[in-house]
């Protein structure tokens, strides 16, 4: 799994299962934001929508218990 962390420059910052690494932006799609799982397939890097989608929701789950609210 490779996870979007931040752009510096020309480049994505990405989270690795064996660390950080730097793609060039021009290498993703144009919409790809900070926060969203990409996957390298033949034709090049594409976003996984449904994991991306999954992996936001649980973190404002858990933001929100941490924050006080549903247990």
């Amino acid at each position: 799994m490779m996870i979007i962390d931040r752009f510096e420059g020309d480049f994505a910052v990405v989270e690795t299962d064996s660390g950080m690494t730097d793609i060039s932006k021009e290498l993703l799609p144009e919409n790809t934001e900070a926060g969203d799982i990409i996957l390298l397939t033949d034709s090049g890097y594409i976003i996984d929508e449904q994991a991306t989608t999954e992996r936001r929701k649980s973190i404002a789950e858990r933001l929100s218990r941490l924050k006080g609210g549903a247990k």
